[in-house]
């Protein structure tokens, strides 16, 4: 039976971005009624990210475009907006977990009620989702740049929306600077691509058509993607320009960190897919070495960061960092294999990096919701002063766990799939005819590897300290667990983690349109070979994988062991834990965050500035005992002191020699519009 779309695609995400755009503006009249306004907000929040998401899937599956020009932009420059699989598989990534979070906001903002209004937040939550969308639908220059513009003026107002705190104003502004930095970058890649397409005749090379259909000279085409990737990393948060994501996602809202870690970073990766791929189509190999490169130094800087944070969210956000270089690695390794007409591999480079898109926004998107239960509950973000969370948040504990495993790398749960065929890559790496990158690629790999171990360790050491144990805080008595919309956006990006790492081969069929449209090779043929219980990414022979089994092993063995433990009472023994001897255990005894990573500190301490002391501080608690030690632990970035403390000086020394003309005499001024003037003048006239 022929199903019959009444409407396609196109028209379902355009509506939806309407649909965000008229809520936004309607907001205020429900503003007396917070109540109100939360359930509505999240119903229509939902709705459009469940057509957005409904859009993508689509698209993706019939692998068709659709193209629209809308004539609201500038005199003689309309703006163009294009449907295609990879916008899809975009729309999707970032639909679907804009529908866990939008449910789960429903909660998590009755948690303001009665200390201050949420109806800013709501209005920039919807531009936020808008902009995102529309970021992705964009196919000239122009609307790319307004609709970039709205996701990060909505973003900023987010992030600065318990303004009454200095840290939050702090982050903001170095969030905005970095934005606008990377937007200029962007500017100018996008003013040498339009230039070069219409010879600098005329404004009509703005569009992506006119960018596809131009051949883009070696020099050019290099200048224009370097100052694209400059432009998107410093958005996606790659190292060294990720100095303002560990001070923005903490800060913000949990909702609105788990969209901008799990889908605002991924904006910029379409970005650098879409120029490299799309629009300038032909690059040589040392492009793909420098984006394999800076991948592999992000993903092991970033989460050498991370083992070494207290703050949870701060931890997740470091997470992001390593994670966003994983997918740069993916998308560097595909650049080298398509550089030297190879397919397939390409195609499965490609494929993992996509995946692992896709994974990362649902398995961060999770974390940092749990995150925001946890601090929703205790009030707190520093893992010191956690600890047992498991005995009075259940539900949180088993899905941030659940979110641990899968950024983890650990199967049967998603992250352990994109991974998996990431160093299937890399292991088929020797067929590259260069020698240097035959001699790079062993390292990388092992840096991957270690990347991965050190995330293991990192998510245990959140889990660990943060659920298990005893308290170590204040206020137990006010811990709660999350209700149940909270618990609902959980339990979907649970699922879909679990999804994720069961049934592969279902999205790896499903989107496999997106690396052949973009690499000129496919995986489906030989992912499915085996039938769809198997992951065979080049050949069964030379490796495989299934989830499903994995799955039905785990689930077998714990059945076991439930059984043979619970099969008769009295098996099981509960006793006092050992405690070496002292009396009575205490929360002071057991592992803390910097206790945890102190091992780690001391093999790659020299990768970040660490500042540790010891004070005796007098105390009058016992005569035997006058003085206790009290230990100073502080850590910082090595890149933010070596790189932007210059910049941040040299800004404020050239401000302060520039404030020196403000002298508040007319007379003055009117000299320097006079000898402007002059200035002008006699420039015209050479």
């Amino acid at each position: 039976m022929k199903v019959v779309m009444i409407f396609s695609p196109g028209e379902i995400a355009s509506a939806s971005i309407l649909l965000l755009m008229v809520f936004a503006l309607l907001a205020g009249l429900l503003g007396r009624s917070q109540g109100v306004l939360i359930v509505f907000f999240s119903l229509v929040a939902t709705l459009a990210s469940a057509l957005t998401t409904a859009a993508g899937v689509m698209t993706v599956w019939r692998g068709t475009s659709e193209q629209f020009v809308l004539l609201i932009g500038l005199p003689d420059l309309p703006f163009h907006l294009r449907l295609d699989p990879l916008a899809g598989f975009f729309l999707t990534v970032i639909g679907l977990l804009s529908v866990f979070v939008s449910i789960y906001s429903a909660g998590y903002l009755k948690g303001f009620a009665g200390q201050r209004p949420v109806t800013r937040l709501v209005v920039f939550y919807c531009l936020f989702l808008a902009g995102m969308f529309m970021v992705v639908l964009a196919d000239d220059a122009l609307f790319f740049l307004i609709s970039w513009e709205v996701m990060a003026a909505a973003s900023y107002f987010l992030v600065m929306f318990e303004d009454e705190r200095a840290e939050n104003r702090r982050a903001a502004l170095l969030y905005l600077v970095v934005a606008h930095v990377g937007a200029i970058a962007i500017l100018l890649s996008f003013g040498v691509m339009a230039g070069l397409a219409t010879g600098f005749e005329s404004f009509s090379g703005y569009t992506f058509d006119a960018m596809r259909q131009a051949t883009f000279p070696v020099a050019g085409a290099t200048a224009a993607f370097l100052l694209a990737f400059f432009g998107f990393a410093a958005k996606a948060g790659m190292v060294p320009l990720h100095v303002w994501l560990p001070e923005a996602h903490p800060v913000a809202p949990s909702n609105i960190s788990a969209l901008m870690s799990g889908v605002m970073l991924k904006t910029a990766i379409y970005g650098i897919i879409r120029i490299t791929f799309d629009l300038l189509r032909v690059f040589p190999w040392w492009w793909g070495a420098i984006v394999l490169f800076l991948g592999i130094v992000s993903a092991v800087m970033g989460i050498l960061y991370a083992v070494m944070e207290k703050d949870l969210k701060r931890l997740l956000a470091y997470s992001s960092v390593e994670n966003i270089g994983i997918i740069l690695v993916g998308i560097g390794l595909s650049m080298v294999f398509s550089s030297f007409k190879l397919p397939v591999l390409a195609a499965l480079a490609m494929t993992a990096a996509l995946y692992h898109v896709l994974n990362h926004a649902m398995f961060k998107g999770l974390l940092f919701m749990g995150a925001g239960a946890v601090l929703h509950a205790t009030h707190e973000r520093n893992m010191e002063h956690m600890g047992g969370l498991i005995h009075r948040m259940p539900w949180t504990a088993a899905l941030f766990l659940v979110g641990c495993v899968s950024i983890s790398a650990l199967p049967p749960f998603n992250g352990f799939v994109s991974e998996w065929l990431l160093f299937q890559a890399f292991l088929l790496s020797p067929s590259l005819p260069s020698p240097l990158m035959k001699l790079f690629m062993p390292l990388a790999a092992a840096l991957l590897a270690l990347t991965a171990a050190l995330a293991a360790a990192t998510f245990v050491k959140a889990f660990g300290v943060s659920f298990l144990g005893q308290w170590r805080g204040q206020r137990q008595h006010t811990v709660h667990e999350a209700d149940w919309s909270m618990r609902s956006g959980m339990i979907l990006a649970a699922a879909a983690c679990l999804f994720l790492g069961v049934f592969p081969t279902v999205l790896i069929d499903w989107m496999d349109i997106v690396p052949e449209q973009l690499v000129g090779g496919r995986l489906s043929m030989s992912a499915t070979a085996s039938g769809w219980l198997w992951l065979t990414p080049v050949a069964s022979e030379r490796a495989s994988y299934s989830g499903i089994l994995v799955f039905i092993a785990a689930i077998v063995v714990y059945g076991l062991v439930y059984i043979v433990l619970h099969v008769k009472p009295g098996r099981i023994h509960r006793g006092p834990v050992w405690d070496c001897g002292f009396e009575r255990l205490t929360s002071r005894m057991q592992y803390n965050a910097t206790s945890f990573a102190m091992p780690l500190r001391r093999v790659f301490g020299f990768v970040v500035n660490i500042k540790e002391s010891v004070t005796l501080v007098p105390q009058s608690a016992h005569a035997a005992f006058p003085k206790r030690l009290q230990y100073h632990l502080r850590i910082r970035d090595h890149v933010w002191n070596v790189l932007y403390t210059p910049i941040a000086g040299a800004s404020f020394w050239l401000a302060r020699k520039v404030g020196r003309l403000q002298q508040g005499r007319i007379q003055s001024y009117l000299i320097y519009s006079f000898l402007t003037i002059l200035v002008l003048l006699f420039l015209t006239v050479l």
